[in-house]
């Protein structure tokens, strides 16, 4: 990922401000479905948990990019990490006095989820202004990879372990891990533009940006289609921690083991994408990430052994940072700034929302077919799907 343009010193702001909230998420990305299995052993409510967190998405992503667009980005991101740390800390409190229950746990998600509508927003939409157009690649690639090591790779085991301590413990460093992003957030220098005082109302302005993109047909496709993947994949990863316990045998720190591996995967793939678009192109890493999530599915429905899902899992996470550079390159290539907001927003709908719509299915699958049933489910819907979108991730479609 080296050489080309600088990224410089406010990228490396953002960069520093990312890594501190992808520490403390991770450490809870581990924590939160041990909170929620050891209050309830129903896969349907396990699942519930993660619904909780993606409802929003569904519910304000559209409003919530409308208002990053009017604002300065870097101040919302400062604000909504204070109001992420007060909201987990009190998770923490809830936890350590015994208070803690499944609807606790619920609200706590819920609330940290709106706050996430604005934060990764605010943040997709303000990179392009720190970068050059030329390093969009190589800036995603390592924000991507600072968000699996913080967030999948270093944190999860210590997340796992710090919980066997003391359950309230994780969360409590993830509070504080929120309040020095904030900090970091506000030393960036970079100002907006100066915008005219809105004349529209916010819903004018946000079926403007549902419009933009509709009409771009690449960015379209490639929403729908992430929606769809995400939905798959959360229909089957929702019950994850199930499927670790009562298929692998894993116990918690097995858990967060095996959340690594994805994220060791991850690191990978942040190394060889700039390598493999320059070689390959766009289109044909998105063509062989449809077979590899297809796959996926299919070899952890099979799977039995640890060892093997975890290597399932590295290829997996390889495969998922090169289709989030890719993708995200591509849109921040070509929405102008003063909709980048409000498009995001719509992007993200559709991606983050199928997840949330999924984590539900999850569950009732659970319940009907096993904890593997899920798996299978998304296997062949992947199969289904990767047919249908690969004719329009042809070269020419990204000749843009």
């Amino acid at each position: 990922m080296g050489g080309g343009t600088r990224l410089g010193r406010e990228f490396g702001k953002l960069w520093t401000a990312t890594a501190a909230t992808n520490i403390g998420d991770g450490i809870a990305l581990a924590a939160g479905p041990l909170l929620i299995s050891s209050l309830t052993d129903d896969p349907r409510l396990v699942a519930g948990a993660v619904f909780a967190q993606q409802l929003p998405w569904l519910l304000f992503a559209l409003f919530s990019g409308a208002w990053v667009d009017r604002l300065d980005r870097r101040k919302v991101i400062a604000v909504v990490d204070v109001l992420r740390a007060v909201v987990v800390a009190g998770l923490a409190v809830a936890v350590w006095g015994g208070l803690a229950t499944v609807w606790v746990v619920y609200l706590a998600f819920f609330l940290i989820g709106i706050a996430e509508t604005f934060a990764d927003t605010a943040a997709g939409a303000l990179l392009p202004a720190l970068v050059a157009p030329e390093a969009l690649p190589r800036a995603n690639a390592r924000l991507t990879a600072v968000l699996y090591v913080g967030n999948q790779f270093a944190a999860p085991p210590i997340g796992a372990a710090l919980f066997a301590v003391a359950a309230a413990l994780p969360f409590g460093v993830n509070a504080v891990a929120f309040l020095l992003a904030s900090a970091v957030m506000l030393t960036i220098r970079h100002r907006p533009a100066p915008r005219e005082r809105p004349t529209t109302r916010l819903t004018s302005e946000i079926r403007e940006g549902v419009r933009w993109l509709w009409r771009h047909g690449l960015l379209r496709t490639l929403g729908l289609c992430l929606g769809v993947m995400n939905l798959l994949l959360m229909a089957a990863f929702a019950i994850y921690v199930l499927y670790a316990k009562e298929r692998l045998g894993l116990d918690e720190i097995g858990f967060g083991v095996l959340i690594t591996a994805g994220a060791v995967g991850g690191l990978i793939g942040t190394a060889l994408v700039s390598p493999l678009r320059g070689r390959f192109g766009e289109h044909t890493l998105l063509r062989a990430g449809l077979v590899v999530e297809t796959l996926t599915h299919v070899g952890l429905a099979l799977a039995t052994d640890a060892w093997v899902a975890a290597a399932i899992t590295v290829v997996f996470g390889c495969h998922g940072a090169i289709w989030g550079v890719v993708a995200t390159s591509v849109r921040q290539r070509v929405v102008p700034d003063e909709l980048r907001g409000r498009v995001d927003s719509v992007y993200r709908l559709l991606v983050i929302g199928g997840a949330a719509l999924g984590a539900p299915l999850s569950g009732v699958l659970a319940v009907w077919l096993g904890v593997t049933g899920p798996f299978w489910v998304a296997a062949g819907a992947m199969a289904v799907l990767s047919a249908v979108v690969w004719r329009k991730f042809s070269r020419a479609a990204f000749a843009i």
